[in-house]
């Protein structure tokens, strides 16, 4: 047992007998980082522990950067954890699900040395940040095999969005397996003037499914319609509790860190105010009562603590189906996430001041070219019995291929159809997307993203400045088993 698994049971012990939940983590974990690249962790006094006046949900372990660097070992293996006293193996990053969040700023150059002890080719992708695509950097073609190591090193520009993304792996063929069995972790860029508030919380809210003493291995049927787990967590936990004091404003970082499963979120009897989705901040906080993300958005929330209890919900979603005679569908069921008691001396939370980055409005600048992007889904085989084809623009990925071409500083337009009877949300790496138009409504305010939704037999209209980084790279359904089965594009700006 290292000195690290020690603080993390000494943690989980208290949190657990609290809660009665499930939380997962590490029985063992193989060795320490690298002395001379590890990163720091956080100090405590600059976040809120579990306990007597926070709750039980535990975050995970912090690495900030220090001096515009940012310098840690992530590694990939399987690891013996714990699910409410039961064993079972499932796929960390450093031994911890999720895995460290990293935390750093505009301008910051990450270094990371990554290592994997999978059975399976593997990569990182640094989702939503806007870092370079090629080399050594945001590269999805990379191809690290068992037992390898790689050294990477992204530099984020001066200028980069604050907000919260994360990372995951995105070797093709491999992704949404990698996924579902626990590889992911946050990545927050912090404000250049913080927003106030009495605490921030991380929610990273994945799912998963065990199958005797290991993750749920899914089937064809499943791996068709994007697998989804009957367990769902935040942040590795299932019950946890949160405590608040009637007033307080708390911040929420949400992100959905499944493979496939949409979350329609609810926590009814509180005051949410949504900053934006993805890295997109909005001209003022927007009152709401449910937040919609697909797989891999995020979201940055508000919380005004009113006196009561509240549970935090996901709602059943129906996503669509394969469209055959007999086949299953894809109905997402709902799910308690965690449970927000308010109660004590009441206090008064100052107003609300959001820093507004300045926000760039392609409606109000000339495209210089229109695309239209095809999302399908075909059966093989005499009555589909060889499965289903998922592509774009007719074609199945192909890693050797470029689809699209885009000159640099290129102002587009991209009407993105989904012909076929199920969900298909959109993510391109790299260069975000200005939300336009959805189903055929115009949207009023600026709305950026990376993961923008296409409903079945719809459409979504999008802007995209290609100014800045070069390179090549990808786009695809963040249903990832549909990218893994062939519905992603290869795009390179030069």
């Amino acid at each position: 047992m290292t000195r690290r698994t020690v603080l993390v049971l000494g943690g989980v012990g208290a949190a657990a007998l609290v809660g009665g939940g499930l939380f997962v983590w590490s029985r063992t974990q193989s060795g320490e980082p690298d002395p001379r690249t590890a990163a720091t962790p956080s100090p405590t006094s600059t976040r809120s522990p579990p306990g007597e006046e926070t709750g039980t949900l535990l975050e995970p372990e912090v690495l900030t950067s220090s001096g515009g660097r940012l310098g840690l070992t992530l590694t990939a293996a399987l690891t013996d954890v714990v699910v409410a006293g039961t064993p079972v193996r499932a796929l960390t990053y450093n031994g911890t699900l999720p895995g460290p969040t990293l935390r750093v700023r505009p301008g910051d150059r990450i270094a990371l040395g990554f290592r994997s002890e999978l059975d399976a080719a593997t990569n990182l992708h640094m989702h939503g940040l806007v870092v370079s695509p090629e080399g050594s950097s945001d590269n999805p073609f990379l191809l690290i095999e068992p037992g390898d190591t790689f050294d990477y090193e992204y530099q984020l520009g001066a200028d980069h969005s604050p907000g919260v993304f994360w990372y995951h792996p995105h070797r093709h063929g491999n992704a949404a397996e990698q996924l579902f069995r626990g590889l992911y972790g946050a990545i927050i860029v912090e404000d250049e003037e913080p927003v106030e508030a009495t605490r921030e919380r991380l929610l990273m809210i994945s799912d998963i499914a065990f199958d005797g003493g290991g993750v749920h291995v899914a089937s064809q049927f499943e791996r068709m319609l994007g697998r989804e787990g009957d367990i769902v967590m935040v942040n590795g936990q299932v019950g946890a509790t949160l405590l608040a004091k009637p007033g307080e404003r708390e911040r929420w970082r949400i992100v959905n860190a499944c493979s496939s499963r949409f979350l329609r979120l609810r926590l009814d009897g509180q005051r949410m105010q949504l900053l934006g989705v993805d890295a997109g901040r909005y001209a003022e906080p927007q009152d709401v009562e449910e937040i919609m993300l697909t797989p891999g958005n995020r979201a940055d929330v508000m919380v005004t603590a009113v006196e009561g209890t509240s549970v935090l919900q996901t709602l059943p979603f129906d996503r669509g189906g394969m469209g055959m005679m007999g086949s299953p569908s894809s109905t997402t069921t709902g799910a308690d996430l965690l449970t927000l008691t308010v109660a004590g001396t009441p206090s008064t939370a100052p107003p609300l001041v959001v820093p507004q980055p300045t926000t760039r409005d392609l409606r109000l600048e000339q495209i210089t070219g229109q695309r239209t992007v095809t999302l399908a889904m075909g059966a093989m085989g005499a009555m589909g019995m060889g499965g289903m084809s998922f592509t774009i623009d007719g074609r199945e990925f192909d890693h050797e291929r470029v689809d699209t071409e885009v000159s640099h500083g290129a102002i587009e337009e991209w009407t993105i159809v989904n012909t076929s009877p199920m969900d298909h949300p959109f993510h391109l790496h790299v260069w975000p997307m200005q939300l336009v138009e959805v189903g055929g409504t115009s949207l009023a305010d600026v709305d950026w993203r990376d993961v923008v939704p296409v409903r079945a037999r719809s459409t979504t209209v999008v802007r995209i400045a290609f100014g800045g980084l070069l390179g090549r790279t990808v786009y695809h359904c963040h249903i990832l088993d549909h990218e893994d089965n062939g519905m992603m594009g290869v795009i390179r700006v030069d």
